[in-house]
C-alpha cells in the first residue's frame, strides 16, 4: 500500500510572495502540475530531509484546494479535492478516511492543522518540501 501525501494547496501557494494572489486558481494549477511532474519522474516526491523515514515509493497525492482555486481539475498522479468550506477541515477528513495503518504525510505550515492531523497519526512536512 502506497503512502498518502496530502498537500494544503492554499498554504503552500501562499508560502512565497510571488504574485499568487492575482491568480489563485492558476497558482494552484502550477502547484498541481509540479506535483504531477515529480510523481512521474524517477525521483522522490518529497526530499529526503522532509520526513523520516523518506517516502520510498511514489505516494498517492491528494491536493486540497479552497476558495478561488475550487474546481481545479485533477491530472494523472494528482487527485484534487475541492473543499466546500474550510480547506483545513477537508484535509482532516482526507486523513481520517485513509485505510488503517496507511502512512500519511500532510504538507502545510499551518500549526493548528499540523496538530489536528498529527492527532490522527499523520506526519507533517513544510511547504518547502514541494516548492521548487
Amino acid at each position: 500500500m502506497s503512502a498518502l501525501l496530502v498537500v494544503d494547496a492554499a498554504n503552500v501557494v501562499g508560502s512565497v510572495p510571488d504574485g499568487w494572489w492575482r491568480d489563485r486558481r492558476g497558482a494552484a494549477e502550477k502547484l498541481r502540475d509540479r506535483l504531477a511532474a515529480r510523481a512521474a519522474a524517477d525521483e522522490p516526491v518529497l526530499p529526503a530531509d522532509s520526513v523520516e523515514p523518506p517516502l520510498t515509493a511514489p505516494p498517492e497525492i491528494v491536493m486540497v484546494v479552497e476558495g478561488a482555486a475550487r474546481g481545479v481539475e485533477p491530472v494523472p498522479g494528482v487527485r484534487v479535492e475541492s473543499a466546500d468550506g474550510s480547506g483545513d477541515d477537508r484535509i482532516v477528513e482526507v486523513v481520517a478516511e485513509r485505510e488503517p495503518g496507511r502512512r500519511c504525510v500532510v504538507v502545510t505550515a499551518d500549526r493548528e492543522l499540523r496538530a489536528r492531523v498529527r492527532a490522527l497519526g499523520a506526519e507533517v512536512a513544510g511547504p518547502r518540501a514541494v516548492r521548487p
